[in-house]
């Protein structure tokens, strides 16, 4: 089975992407491949009204593949995750994250760049990349635009989490869902989106992407902090000693250095 597939529906008003890989849904770069092939394949659907990525088996996504996060692979990662993350914020449709479970790091920085989050009472987000000794360029780049100052610092920082009550209270989650996720997401599509315009969407999306900054701070801002980040977390001891503590399941041993 394929690792992330999509399926249209509602007349082509709808496009559901599923991210199906065992166990936690980690954003390979397999995976990201995989999300941008669909979403680019999909990018010229006259009908289009929503995008919804979802992770099967009752988990968003645990985030970037930890592994790849070592000097070696971590540039090109890196590269290909921000990618992603430009193609999510920019898409010609609106895009929502139907979140059930974790959703940290990778997968909470490929919600922020969604339009909208509908999640599970049990969703939790957060990027503890803080506690392996790196940081979360995507976060950096927009957290303050999408959950405000503070508390965009307080979860890089601290490598904190938020439920999907403080999430939404933070402005992040749109709709909490009750019973069956996607039938939930169903309703709500057919009950907000499904009776616009797709061109109208179109043009808002672009719009308001452009106008609130958004896109800007996902061009070169965050082009810097892919260059920092292979300057000073890979080249650091500490940021290597964090990715390899968590792959041997060890505390970390922190030099400061």
């Amino acid at each position: 089975m394929a690792e992330v597939s999509a399926t249209l529906l509602e007349d082509g008003g709808l496009l559901r992407v599923l991210i199906d890989r065992p166990k936690g849904n980690v954003l390979t770069s397999g995976v990201m491949a995989g999300l941008l092939r669909e979403l680019e394949r999909h990018a010229g659907e006259r009908h289009l009204k929503l995008v919804v990525i979802q992770g099967a088996a009752g988990t968003f996504s645990f985030g970037a593949s930890v592994e790849e996060h070592r000097p070696s692979t971590a540039p090109a990662m890196l590269e290909a995750f921000h990618g992603l993350i430009r193609a999510v914020a920019a898409y010609p449709s609106p895009v929502a994250a139907l979140v059930e479970g974790k959703c940290l790091g990778g997968g909470f920085e490929l919600a922020l760049a969604a339009h909208f989050v509908l999640a599970t009472e049990d969703a939790l987000f957060g990027c503890p990349e803080i506690k392996l000794g790196v940081f979360p360029p995507v976060l950096a780049a927009i957290g303050h635009l999408r959950l405000g100052g503070p508390l965009a610092e307080r979860l890089l920082l601290t490598g904190a989490t938020l439920d999907a009550r403080a999430a939404r209270s933070a402005g992040l989650v749109t709709a909490i869902t009750e019973g069956d996720p996607w039938q939930f997401l169903l309703g709500w599509y057919r009950e907000t989106l499904a009776p616009l315009s797709a061109q109208a969407l179109r043009t808002s999306v672009h719009a308001v992407r452009g106008a609130g900054g958004v896109t800007a701070a996902l061009g070169a801002p965050l082009t810097a902090l892919e260059e920092r980040y292979a300057r000073e977390v890979l080249g650091s001891k500490d940021g290597v000693e964090g990715i390899e503590a968590f792959l041997a399941r060890r505390p970390p041993r922190w030099e400061d250095a």
